[in-house]
């Protein structure tokens, strides 16, 4: 015969943990003790902003947990069916609670029902929705949650079809009427080489005024180079099967290309409220696919064969991913190019890539990350042959950057052209991106609301991305 609990208390700790502890696969990440769950509430009263997860199936989800914030609840509220990734969502915060240095105290509670979304609406156990995972679900999960009522900490790409994009606008209008903020999460503006660029592009005395380029010789390039195999925290990535379906993860024009764009507005229109409707106009974009083995895949997914979801993206033995894109398009008269391109892996000592030129009267702006950066990205002044900007170039690194970035410096690479030279404590990598873009969305949230511009900017990003995937096809 069945034990029964000896009282209520133990009654209501028992009836949590068979909820909480729906599936054993999980059970290591899920450090939730019997005096966790009954003490949820009161802990949550105590801090300001309680985190949810929505379905997570991207480790950026994990990562906005890298770290913990002094306004956030340690108990964060999960919802997902059951599963791979959520699996591994949960193993990353796991390993985030027991590292030797400086472990985090987070604590997950998994509601696993085929009503998940449902369930998170109704219970309203905390007022952020962290979304990052399958990007054909993303939209619907943003408008769903603003809807009821839930701020949004979202990550790219919000959207990656040009049907759905009218489904985030409602999204937007829905959000300003809840009065909740919808928010992505931008880590790229925390790149110190890209923060630097931006910087000096406001310096007429270095840079001059923004060239407008054109179709053949555009004035401002992003080009970024992803791999399928990477390293995560310190571990191999494992990523979904449906992260190579473009139907689901979203083609390469709609997924990495969101950062480059977000940096072109931010950096060539800083705080000026873009209107997609008159500022945006693509002029050519195509999409191209890279193949994997069977080998490969499963070194990237740890799974043995290819599930049958991937049947169409199958061909002769080996998987084909429209995951490579590059667009050229105007805005506000400035021609730009983005460019994306994803390889398996990376040869060993590199990674991921970014190359970037911003041109100007005086001088142009660039960042590169190859052999000769050791990898790591680097930002170049070069001077227009008709310039001389050294002078100039000198007083606001030393005086003007220097309040800003203290250390900062300059070296000199041959006649004309210069390399900046940044502390090392400012090159803080792209993981602890997360926790500042998380840590500049909570002091919006405190404020109540997004700076004017966000939400317009925005609109137009994913515009310009959708309407990219759509010209190419």
């Amino acid at each position: 015969m069945q034990q029964q609990p000896r009282n209520r208390k133990q009654q209501k700790v028992t009836s949590d943990m068979k909820t909480v502890l729906k599936f054993s696969s999980v059970s290591l990440a899920m450090l939730i003790l019997a005096g966790c769950v009954s003490t949820s509430i009161n802990e949550n009263k105590q801090n300001k902003v309680s985190l949810i997860t929505l379905d997570p199936g991207h480790f950026h989800a994990a990562l906005v947990q890298k770290t913990m914030y002094p306004q956030v609840s340690p108990i964060v509220n999960v919802y997902s069916p059951e599963g791979q990734d959520l699996n591994e969502h949960l193993n990353k915060i796991n390993g985030y609670n027991t590292r030797t240095n400086e472990p985090t105290k987070w604590k997950e509670i998994v509601y696993t029902g085929s009503d998940f979304l449902k369930k998170m609406i109704a219970e309203k156990k905390g007022n952020v929705v962290v979304i990052s995972g399958n990007n054909a679900r993303k939209t619907d999960y943003i408008y769903s949650s603003v809807k009821g009522g839930f701020n949004v900490l979202s990550d790219k790409p919000m959207v990656i079809t040009p049907d759905k994009f009218q489904t985030l606008l409602q999204a937007f209008d829905e959000a300003e009427q809840k009065g909740v903020l919808l928010y992505d999460i931008m880590t790229e503006r925390h790149e110190i080489t890209s923060m630097l660029q931006k910087e000096l592009s406001l310096i007429p005395a270095v840079f001059g005024n923004q060239l407008l380029g054109s179709p053949d010789n555009p004035a401002i390039t992003k080009e970024s180079v992803h791999h399928f195999f990477k390293y995560v925290s310190g571990k191999p990535l494992k990523r979904p099967a449906w992260f190579f379906d473009s139907t689901q993860q979203g083609e390469g024009l709609v997924d990495v290309t969101t950062h480059l764009v977000d940096l072109i507005q931010w950096e060539c229109f800083p705080e000026q409220i873009l209107d997609y409707k008159k500022d945006i106009k693509m002029l050519e974009a195509r999409r191209w696919t890279t193949t994997l083995s069977d080998k490969q895949f499963t070194k990237a997914t740890g799974l043995d064969k290819y599930p049958d979801s991937l049947g169409p993206c199958v061909k002769d033995g080996k998987l084909v991913s429209y995951c490579n894109g590059k667009m050229l398009y105007c805005i506000k008269g400035v021609h730009a190019m983005v460019s994306v391109i994803w390889n398996f892996e990376a040869p060993e000592g590199t990674g991921d890539t970014h190359y970037s030129v911003m041109k100007g009267s005086r001088c142009n702006l660039v960042i590169r990350q190859g052999k000769d950066e050791g990898y790591k990205p680097v930002l170049y002044i070069e001077a227009n042959k008709s310039q001389i900007i050294g002078a100039d170039l000198s007083i606001a690194i030393g005086k003007t950057l220097q309040t800003k970035y203290p250390g900062l410096t300059m070296e000199a690479v041959s006649d004309g052209k210069w390399k900046v030279i940044v502390p090392a404590k400012f090159q803080v990598g792209h993981e602890a991106h997360f926790a500042q873009v998380t840590e500049k969305f909570l002091s919006y949230l405190s404020a109540g609301k997004l700076p004017a511009w966000e939400v317009p900017n925005m609109k137009a990003k994913y515009f310009t991305t959708t309407e990219a995937a759509r010209m190419a096809k």
